[in-house]
């Protein structure tokens, strides 16, 4: 029989969680203690450039690299699969490596997408660098591509990709409804449609919304990472330009053949009558052909198979349920990024949105967890989990939302707005005198003060209007 390997660590998956993870180990672990990685991939991403903009809102780029430079950090490296988990005996099986204890482990298998259609050639999901490739191989020879969702890789698709014809189809009643409100979608087509941005004079609104008008704004998002469309040709075969159509508050029925589709249906189908390789018909009853169909609709958990049959507790999201130390309901199973569900009292302004910079965020958290837990010590948990904080780029403009940037989980709110069509959007996100969350579109450079209003809980009231003046330095009202 195998002698059987032992490690102090183990981490299961390369992602920007598992990778933040072990890094965190790294950084706290004792001088006997061992680290192993375990990834079906021999490329991990790195998380590199890292710069804070503000106390909690921080920029970094994610690269990815040869699963061997972690050795040269004292960090194990095996590329295999995982068959089983016996949390009891503190064992996994791998396919290849045969049995593995440890003694504090983590899942980072992250998610995968949830496509509209499985093992279609034409249906294809964008989620990690693989499939990036594939897509760049079938938009080359592409004239028309059909986009569903309305999340981070949509919203970004359909900036990005040129020569080629779009159609959007969304669930919603405006566009990028994951991340931004209505207000902040117009501006972005009104960015869109302009072939340069003009000096014209910003508005200010106030206006309240009710409870009747709420909608949960919590969904998935994507771990390729930020900008990884940068160096990815995304060009189709028209010859130049783009066109852009958006079908709004619908959802897919069927994916066709050409041969699917009969005389009925024909009459149905929006353009040209030429033929195409695939269609799809949506709830409003139009059919659109194209070249290929790229499903962003979210993404779900991913575990690997030996996570079947395992008593862990799952939550109503698939995600495995964690306390507030990154644990699952198996003694010292920890999980982190997309496969977890976080399962404590979280802080009024922070909620979990499947994103690449929560990953980093949980993933980094449950390595010091694992690690002052080995060491006997009681974590205390982490203070970038008092407030949601994301940057990222939509439309060519920086993106930053904070706290309850959509009023979730809030009744009888205000929302207080500055736009300067083609410039940048703001919206404020205010009840009983306080800012509760805010989105920042365009180089406002107003980040650091309203992060710090909202987790002072800082009465604004006697400033009205003037918060959002575009004639005042709001900062130095507050230094």
């Amino acid at each position: 029989m195998d002698k059987v390997k032992r490690f102090t660590y183990v981490i299961v998956g390369g992602g920007i969680a598992g990778v933040s993870c072990l890094e965190q180990i790294k950084n706290s672990k004792l001088e006997n203690e061992s680290i192993l990685l375990i990834t079906a991939s021999p490329l991990v991403k790195a998380i590199t450039n890292v710069a804070k903009l503000t106390k909690l809102l921080v920029n970094f780029d994610v690269e990815e690299r040869e699963s061997n430079f972690l050795e040269e950090e004292e960090i194990s490296v095996i590329v295999d699969g995982v068959e089983l988990l016996m949390p009891d005996s503190h064992r996994v099986l791998t396919n290849a490596n045969g049995f593995i204890e440890y003694k504090k482990l983590c899942i980072c298998t992250g998610g995968k997408p949830n496509l509209i259609a499985e093992n279609n050639p034409f249906v294809l999901g964008i989620r990690d660098t693989d499939s990036v490739k594939r897509f760049q191989d079938c938009i080359n020879d592409a004239k028309r591509i059909i986009i569903v969702g309305n999340g981070g890789i949509a919203t970004e698709l359909v900036y990005e990709l040129k020569n080629v014809e779009i159609i959007w189809a969304i669930k919603n009643k405006s566009i990028s409804a994951s991340f931004v409100d209505p207000g902040a979608a117009e501006f972005f087509l009104t960015s869109l449609e302009s072939t340069q941005k003009k000096e014209v004079v910003s508005k200010r609104l106030k206006y309240v919304v009710s409870s009747e008008d709420k909608k949960d704004d919590r969904v998935t998002g994507s771990a390729l990472g930020p900008d990884w469309h940068l160096g990815v040709n995304l060009q189709g075969r028209l010859e130049k330009g783009r066109k852009i159509g958006v079908e709004y508050e619908c959802k897919p029925v069927a994916i066709l053949s050409p041969s699917e589709i009969t005389e009925e249906k024909r009459k149905r189908v929006v353009g040209k009558t030429e033929e195409w390789p695939v269609y799809l018909e949506l709830s409003n009853g139009k059919i659109f052909g194209a070249d290929l169909i790229v499903s962003a609709t979210g993404v779900k958990p991913a575990f690997p198979a030996f996570e079947k049959g395992l008593n862990i507790a799952v939550g109503e999201d698939g995600g495995l349920l964690v306390n507030e130390f990154m644990l699952t309901s198996a003694s010292d199973v920890y999980a982190a990024g997309d496969s977890c569900t976080v399962n404590w009292d979280t802080a009024p302004h922070w909620f979990q949105m499947r994103l690449w910079s929560q990953a980093r965020q949980l993933g980094a958290y449950a390595g010091l967890c694992m690690a002052q837990q080995n060491h006997g010590e009681t974590p205390v948990l982490d203070f970038t989990f008092e407030l949601f904080a994301h940057v990222t780029h939509f439309f060519g403009y920086k993106v930053v939302l904070l706290g309850l940037f959509n009023g979730q989980n809030l009744d009888g709110y205000e929302l207080m707005v500055r736009i300067t069509p083609c410039v940048e959007y703001i919206k404020l996100v205010i009840k009983d005198g306080k800012i509760h969350g805010a989105i920042f579109i365009g180089e406002t450079d107003l980040e650091e003060t309203f992060e710090n209003l909202i987790l002072n809980q800082l009465d604004i009231s006697i400033y009205g209007e003037d918060i959002l003046n575009p004639d005042i330095d709001i900062e130095d009202y507050f230094d």
